[in-house]
């Protein structure tokens, strides 16, 4: 089959995927069964890893077990239940298994990032292309030209974020979701009543059996109907599992089948009018409002995108996923309401690209399609792997899922990947790329924290050290940063032995983010005296609306250790803020070694890269630059 000779039939039997792939992917797999498979109510490829780690050792690396024995699984397993299955077992015996598997949960976080750039270009596109209808002598390089500054007028909006329009939000997408199916409705009535009947599976069967290896190439366009079921799971955290279940299936999903049959209809009766589907079925009375209306709920569509795309960098870069980037919250009431400069402007380039260098054909069509089902398929496996490992599902109820699943999805899978040479190498690259930054930075990350848990400094040990005659204590208030929990960094050790001394008042700031706006005054710093005289322990707890300023935490920690010390320890304090303030921040870097693996070789080299060019810790902290220092060492690996 191509789209030069389409017959009534083949309309029937595309319908029919439609349908069908709506509602076994978007009802079945993700409101049915993936919005269980949440962690703590976040959703997502990485949300789901990081659930597997917790309930079963398959960290990247071994010693990174990152759940609690007294931690109460799903289903209230019992005791006997927690112990690893058989699979389970398998991936901590294997270390290849668990890189792949580390590899896949990023890749699809990734591939959600991909579908943020492709989404507001072919979104915008779409809508504006509307304006050729009634006016033709409109030239697809003129509306390239007018969704291009539509969008860099998003992008450009976005550092002052969405809370001053995001009451607008509802009532476009209630617009949206409301009158395409009336419209849809009226489409059937008018044109092809008996469209309700392409419900039937046997339309999928005749089509397969008339088109064959053509009508296998055209699963590649018809997976576009099921856009945004991934992201539905990924905004989890935003949305309850019970309010997103019941938008889908009493507004979405319906609206979704009646606005594509009306479509539907309509190309049945006029079967050689099928460029530019949507406008070609919208009644000339309503054409402008809904034009209005497609070019409003486009923007919607691309904002939430972008917001999203900002929510998973910075959620990757607080759990120490991704080089550091400027990540701002726009609000203080809402935690997912962030905006990254660095991300925002190449979003802006790439999408601007995509519609200048792809929009004059399908090609936008056959990259959307790329990453919409390489998504859904690794949620697929990554579910399935939450069903054996986590919820000890019966075998036959797993089989009952991942068979169908994985075969929909690996046939749709196969026949987008025929589209990479046509435009769907672009975020399959860019999803590989952003994959591979995360993968190296993660492990190389682990590495690290690895190496410093095994080589911590204990108090007894830093007694030893200062006790030492060599050893003398310096005027001067020190801000020692570590990201070491219960001990010292090894950098501690290296600076003493190297340096000789240590300031007179010295301080090992931890910072500790939580998950809500602001900290309580009394609860955000926390000071305790170490052993050796004049060094203290601090945890800072801040939250996403909190100012980390370097200066103004100084002065606060300084305060509280003088509020809480002894006479003689709160003049030493004094004594020191009057001498000056530093603040130290330990670089552990990798030396590899020619008797290194290769895989360390060249990951922890790329890791190296990478550490770099990202944004230091200490000028995130707004410290000021004359009182910084960074002392480095080298790790043998």
């Amino acid at each position: 089959m191509n789209l030069t000779s389409p017959t009534k039939d083949d309309y029937m039997g595309l319908y029919s995927i439609m349908f069908w792939t709506l509602t076994l992917i978007g009802v079945v797999k993700y409101v049915g069964i993936a919005l269980n498979a949440d962690d703590h109510g976040e959703g997502g490829t990485f949300a789901m890893y990081s659930l597997l780690c917790r309930h079963a050792d398959i960290g990247i690396l071994p010693s990174k077990k990152v759940y609690s024995e007294e931690e109460p699984l799903l289903h209230n397993q019992s005791a006997v239940d927690r112990r690893p299955s058989r699979l389970g077992k398998f991936f901590e015996r294997s270390i290849t298994a668990r890189r792949v598997l580390l590899f896949m949960a990023i890749l699809g976080m990734c591939m959600l990032i991909g579908d943020g750039i492709l989404t507001p270009a072919i979104s915008v596109l779409s809508a504006i292309d509307g304006l050729r209808e009634p006016f033709p002598s409109v030239s697809k390089p003129v509306v390239e030209a007018l969704s291009a500054a539509i969008l860099i007028g998003l992008f450009l909006l976005q550092k002052y974020g969405t809370s001053k329009v995001s009451f607008l939000f509802s009532p476009i997408m209630a617009a949206w979701t409301f009158t395409t199916p009336i419209i849809g409705v009226y489409s059937i009535a008018r044109y092809y009543p008996g469209i309700i009947k392409a419900i039937s599976p046997h339309y999928i069967v005749r089509f397969f059996l008339r088109n064959k290896k053509e009508g296998w190439r055209m699963l590649g366009g018809t997976v576009l109907c099921i856009t945004g079921a991934e992201a539905m799971f990924a905004d989890l955290g935003h949305f309850s599992k019970k309010g997103i279940q019941i938008a889908f299936l009493s507004s979405i999903y319906p609206s979704l089948v009646l606005t594509y049959a009306g479509q539907t209809a309509y190309l049945i009766n006029n079967v050689n009018d099928f460029s530019d589907g949507f406008y070609k079925f919208v009644p000339r009375p309503v054409y402008w409002p809904m034009f209005v209306i497609a070019t409003l709920a486009a923007i919607v569509a691309s904002q939430s995108l972008i917001s999203a795309t900002f929510s998973v960098i910075k959620q990757s870069v607080v759990l120490d996923c991704f080089p550091r980037v400027k990540v701002v919250h726009t609000s203080e009431h809402t935690e997912g309401e962030v905006y990254s400069p660095e991300t925002n402007y190449i979003l802006m380039v790439l999408c601007v690209g995509v519609v200048l260098g792809f929009g004059a054909g399908n090609s936008i069509g056959n990259a959307f399609g790329v990453v919409v089902i390489m998504v859904m398929l690794i949620t697929t496996i990554m579910l399935t792997l939450v069903m054996i490992i986590i919820w000890r599902t019966p075998p036959a109820l797993v089989a009952l899922y991942f068979i169908p699943f994985f075969i929909m999805e690996g046939a749709y899978v196969s026949a987008v990947f025929t589209k990479i040479p046509e435009g769907g190498w672009l975020p399959f690259a860019v999803s590989m790329i952003l994959a591979l930054i995360m993968f190296g930075w993660y492990y190389g990350r682990q590495r690290k924290s690895e190496y410093e848990m095994a080589n911590k400094v204990t108090v007894e040990r830093l007694g030893e050290l200062l006790a030492r005659p060599e050893v003398q204590r310096v005027p001067g208030l020190c801000f020692f940063y570590s990201n070491v929990q219960d001990g010292l960094t090894p950098v501690l050790a290296h600076y003493i032995k190297n340096m000789s001394s240590l300031h007179a008042a010295t301080v090992f700031v931890t910072l500790r983010y939580l998950l809500v706006a602001k900290v309580d005054e009394r609860e955000r710093i926390l000071v305790r005296r170490l052993g050796p005289g004049g060094v203290y322990a601090c945890t800072v707890q801040y939250g996403y609306a909190d100012s980390l300023r370097g200066d103004n935490l100084a002065a606060q920690v300084t305060s509280r250790l003088r509020r809480h010390a002894e006479a003689e320890e709160d003049a030493r304090v004094e004594a020191a803020w009057k001498a000056g303030v530093v603040h130290v921040r330990g670089k552990v870097r990798f030396y590899v070694g020619e008797d290194a693996g290769w895989f360390d070789k060249v990951m922890l080299g790329f890791y190296e890269f990478l550490h770099g060019i990202c944004r230091s810790a200490l000028p995130a902290l707004g410290t000021p630059l004359q009182q910084r220092v960074e002392i480095g060492m080298l790790y043998k690996v």
